[in-house]
């Protein structure tokens, strides 16, 4: 992908997330909305273009560079070795996760039970498999993408099935920042895969926000668990009242 071509992605995707419009551009640049949608598509950003818009926003030119930057070229997916590798050490595991989430050293000091020399080679063998690149000073860059996916009944899925998914529901979901909702229906093929687009896109929304809260202190973010499933289904309750095709 051109380096023009991820700014203009990741442009959509933050102003997505600010749920804002080519309408909305197109007022704040005093321009129509036929030659906003035509600027994207074409992408034909000027500098001066790109800076309003990111003025609209309220962030810097400086701010879209380093996102479409943190995008490129990340793994969105590890491979076996790399998963089984996490699952057989907790702790590498535990740091992983907090590097994803950009903690910094002293923070996960403070935090968890580790001590420096413990911390400093945990890092050196997420350096190693090449899930970040350690940087002077006990910094690193993030190698893998926000919205990594599992592998398919590979270490992590099994371990998020067997050791997380029925913990996280076995809750009554009525705590602040709390939410859970079911429906179900009956849908045409049209309408599922609408449904499957619009997870997609707010699974890397939710990527993108956790991307942008990184540059925040510690204590200004807070520990949440998202899951979101879709899959053909019906309770066994109504199972058993099925009429036997047979018959």
């Amino acid at each position: 992908m051109s380096q023009i071509a991820l700014v203009s992605d990741t442009l959509k995707s933050v102003l997505k997330q600010h749920k804002l419009t080519y309408k909305d551009i197109a007022v704040h640049l005093d321009m129509s909305e036929a030659n906003i949608k035509r600027i994207f598509a074409n992408q034909s950003f000027t500098l001066q273009r790109l800076e309003q818009i990111c003025n609209l926003l309220q962030m810097n030119l400086s701010d879209l560079f380093a996102i479409s930057e943190k995008q490129q070229n990340q793994l969105t997916q590890l491979t076996l070795e790399q998963e089984q590798e996490l699952i057989d050490n907790p702790k590498l595991l535990l740091v992983a996760v907090c590097a994803r989430d950009a903690w910094d050293f002293d923070d996960i000091i403070k935090y968890y039970d580790l001590d420096q020399f413990e911390l400093i080679r945990l890092f050196a063998r997420l350096d190693k498999i090449k899930l970040i690149q350690l940087l002077p000073n006990n910094h690193y860059k993030l190698l893998i993408a926000q919205d990594f996916r599992w592998l398919k009944n590979g270490p992590l899925e099994r371990f998020m099935e067997q050791e997380v998914l029925h913990r996280f529901m076995a809750s009554k979901f009525d705590e602040p920042n709390s939410f859970r909702f079911y429906l179900r229906g009956r849908y045409s093929q049209s309408s599922i895969e609408i449904i499957q687009r619009k997870l997609n896109q707010l699974t890397k929304e939710s990527a993108i926000l956790n991307q942008e809260d990184a540059n925040l202190p510690l204590h200004a973010r807070k520990h949440m668990g998202l899951l979101f499933a879709m899959r053909p289904w019906e309770p066994s309750l109504f199972e058993q009242f099925k009429r036997n095709s047979n018959e």
